[in-house]
């Protein structure tokens, strides 16, 4: 032994207790019965499990069809359906204990094989049942091995040790065990978060009975209060006391007020544009500084705007409440445009304003309501005479809809086909004095 190295040695220490262990088993009769029923737990288990599984398959899964809460619930009984056999062997084995402790005063036996049965569940849980990524690798990484710790009695010895195993960071001093349940907490916490805020916001998008704005506000309001909560529970859990976050928030109120009093406004802003609804998802604005655009995403920052030719603008919320806006609503409202021309002098102005309004008025996408198209005398020019014809469509003149091309279009054949000249510029040059020869 004591030519051993220390690696050798130490881990000899570790082994020694359940090599003894082991042999006290194999040399008394009462461990021997308690390994036989293990063995017949074991068996009834699988063989109970075969029977049983395509009756509780069939009962549970619900028809094509059905969506729903009860279909929900019934597919996630349907999927703990691989912890069924290490289950029945765990509550077998359990009514094994009691009768061989009331007949050999002793059950060690036993009782690892409970610890043994619920590690084949925990395996099978992290393995089989669980389906999200994140979930999957927080059971491989840490489900499973505490389980074996447990299973092998030695998880109490090493959180014990954890526990006694002090950081200390400047006047902060935690253990490591804190350390490491505050890491484990803090994933399922902010991930149980994210879950959350996805089914909030897709329970709160689908009612129809609010109007977007009003949907938006809910979805950010719920999202601030999921992961508040959440920040809250893991300073509990961490044991990290509240009052130092009561003091972060000052700090944060004061750098508020010193240096980040813009995003500030934003927000408070944004939250204004979500409560009166005068700007939503989905309608097209210009603004003063010349930006314009369809809003297609409302932040607590910023909304994003998307031009006709693909183009993302973000837009600061505080420029919506400080400066002009003008709103054309959504792409499908009506909206008026109007389209000049000009015709020669020799027409006789009387008929063009009832051969431009039927050209206009049988184009497909004008509309006969709020008005029917109308064409206007503008004016006397230099070259011809000044119309105009104004004319609503449903949406905005550009994009895909390009509206004022196509009336111009049918304002060119219109006078073509009527013989209306379209004016050119003329230039008269006088000579005075004698004429150049050429």
């Amino acid at each position: 032994m004591q030519e051993l190295p220390d690696f050798a040695k130490n881990l000899l220490e570790i082994i020694r207790p359940f090599a003894e262990t082991a042999l006290q088993w194999l040399a008394s009769p009462a461990a021997w019965s308690q390994f036989a029923l293990l063995a017949a737990a074991f068996i009834l288990a699988v063989l109970l499990t075969r029977r049983l599984q395509p009756t509780i398959t069939k009962l549970l899964t619900p028809p094509d069809a059905r969506e729903g809460l009860i279909a929900q619930a019934r597919l996630f009984a349907l999927g703990l359906l691989p912890l069924l056999m290490p289950l029945l062997a765990y509550g077998f084995t359990a009514i094994g204990e009691e009768f061989t402790r009331s007949l050999f005063g002793s059950g060690a036996v036993i009782a690892f094989g409970k610890r043994v049965f619920m590690f084949i569940a925990v395996r099978a849980f992290a393995r089989e049942v669980l389906t999200d990524p994140f979930l999957r690798v927080l059971g491989r990484y840490v489900l499973i091995p505490v389980a074996a710790l447990y299973t092998l009695g030695a998880l109490d010895p090493i959180m014990l040790r954890l526990s006694e195993t002090m950081i200390e960071l400047g006047n902060i001093r935690f253990s490591m065990l804190s350390l490491i349940r505050g890491l484990i907490a803090g994933s399922l916490l902010f991930w149980l978060g994210g879950w959350s805020n996805r089914q909030s916001a897709e329970y709160i998008k689908k009612q129809d009975v609010l109007r977007p704005a009003t949907r938006q506000l809910a979805v950010k309001a719920a999202e601030i209060l999921i992961f508040g909560a959440a920040f809250l529970l893991l300073m509990s859990i961490m044991g990290i006391d509240l009052t130092a976050v009561a003091v972060l928030g000052g700090a944060l109120g004061v750098g508020i007020g010193l240096g980040l009093q813009q995003i500030a406004a934003n927000f408070v802003s944004g939250v204004i544009l979500l409560i009166e609804g005068q700007t939503t998802v989905g309608d097209y604005v210009e603004l003063d500084g010349g930006e314009a655009g369809t809003i297609i995403k409302m932040t607590s920052r910023a909304c994003i705007l998307e031009t006709f030719d693909g183009k993302w603008i973000v837009v600061p919320n505080d420029h919506f409440i400080t400066t002009r806006v003008v709103n054309f609503s959504d792409q499908g409202s009506a909206n008026r445009y109007d389209a000049c021309f000009s015709v020669s002098y020799d027409t006789d102005i009387n008929r063009v304003p009832a051969i431009i309004e039927a050209a206009v008025e049988a184009l497909p996408f004008v509309l006969s309501k709020p008005d029917a198209p109308d064409c206007e005398l503008r004016g006397f020019g230099d070259s011809g005479i000044d119309f105009a014809i104004e004319y609503w469509v449903s949406g905005i003149d550009d994009g895909k809809n390009k509206y004022q091309s196509k009336v111009l279009f049918a304002i060119w054949n219109a006078l073509k086909d009527n013989a209306i000249e379209i004016p050119y510029p003329h230039r008269v040059i006088e000579f005075k004095g004698t004429v150049p020869s050429l």
